[in-house]
């Protein structure tokens, strides 16, 4: 009888200042709160077979601490590194360690608004970015990563 192989689950990482959504700015954001987010995409993920480690920081070294941590407990990483995805070279360090899917999500179109916003240091190194969608672009980071990894395991 063969042995099923527990798939591990996708860390879904939250930078800073995303502990204030649904109040913060919604005009740009939305109205939804992380919380919401969290839910909708665990029971995304559920709808895939796949589990969810939701989390958010305002503390960049907890950050590059749970994205070492995905490297081996992690199938796959949805990152939205909020501000610091445009001025921390220790973010993409973290990133390029990672040897499982990545997929980079912002909220707001960060094209559509102001110049220092255009440059990530994580595409530089994500599987695909998926931005300005708001909440929904989190479920569509859920479907990527699926397949990203169906496609791996066949």
């Amino acid at each position: 009888m063969a042995r099923k192989t527990k798939v591990l689950p996708i860390y879904v990482l939250n930078g800073p200042n995303l502990n204030l959504l649904g109040t913060r700015e919604p005009e740009v954001y939305g109205r939804m709160t992380l919380a919401e987010i969290g839910k909708a995409v665990a029971a995304r993920a559920k709808a895939a077979s796949l589990g969810v480690v939701f989390r958010q920081t305002n503390h960049e070294g907890e950050m590059i601490d749970w994205l070492q941590e995905a490297r081996t407990k992690a199938s796959g990483v949805i990152l939205n590194g909020a501000g610091w995805t445009h001025t921390s070279v220790a973010l993409l360090d973290a990133c390029r360690m990672l040897d499982r899917p990545l997929i980079e999500v912002h909220l707001s179109n960060p094209y559509k608004r102001e110049a220092y916003r255009r440059r990530s240091f994580v595409s530089e190194v994500a599987d695909g970015v998926i931005c300005g969608l708001r909440a929904q672009g989190y479920l569509f980071a859920i479907d990527a990563i699926a397949a990203l990894l169906k496609d791996r395991n066949t």
